[in-house]
């Protein structure tokens, strides 16, 4: 099988190299069927922010997945979504992630809790691995890209995963229009 790839990365099977993604990446990648198709890129961890790799890999904005964690309350009881869009979109929190968790208001959930919540650093968030509670809402239109590019829960690597088997990670949920 062909690993995804891009040209100016040099791709690796993630299940031969755990040790390039955050510890609950590794535990959700050796669980998950689909794992084989993924490969994990060592980048400059400096560049982990998508417009800078974009532009100093000469990736495409659309094969890039951004993941934003957000949340709010309903009756005491807080809710929480990543939401995986496209680089070139952003999520429709205040309308349509609203509504899908069921809140009044819906916020971007403070970095410091995403981090330590996740166990992923800052920059490197990603929809695998993340903990049980949280939902994982991806844009539909990901699931149409060859590659997407995602966090690895470092930032000193992301993982390449074909679009398709996007939409196959363990509790996704593919929601058409979540990136505006």
């Amino acid at each position: 099988m062909t690993l995804p790839s891009f040209p100016r990365l040099d791709s690796l099977p993630v299940l031969d190299h755990l040790d390039l993604v955050a510890p609950p990446v590794a535990a959700a990648l050796a669980s998950w069927p689909a794992a084989g198709q993924v490969a994990v890129v060592g980048i400059d961890p400096d560049l982990a922010d998508t417009a800078a790799m974009t532009a100093a890999y000469d990736l495409p904005l659309a094969a890039s997945g951004n993941c934003v964690v957000v949340t709010g309350r309903r009756t005491g009881e807080e809710r929480t979504a990543a939401c995986v869009v496209r680089a070139d979109t952003r999520a429709d929190v205040n309308t349509l992630v609203r509504g899908l968790l069921d809140v009044r208001k819906a916020t971007f959930l403070a970095m410091e809790r995403a981090v330590e919540e996740s166990g992923m650093e800052h920059g490197g968030i990603t929809p695998v691995g993340l903990p049980d509670p949280w939902r994982v809402l991806v844009d539909e239109r990901l699931l149409g890209e060859p590659v997407v590019i995602l966090g690895s829960g470092v930032r000193r690597s992301k993982l390449l995963v074909p679009g398709s088997a996007l939409g196959e990670l363990p509790g996704v949920e593919v929601v058409p229009g979540l990136g505006r």
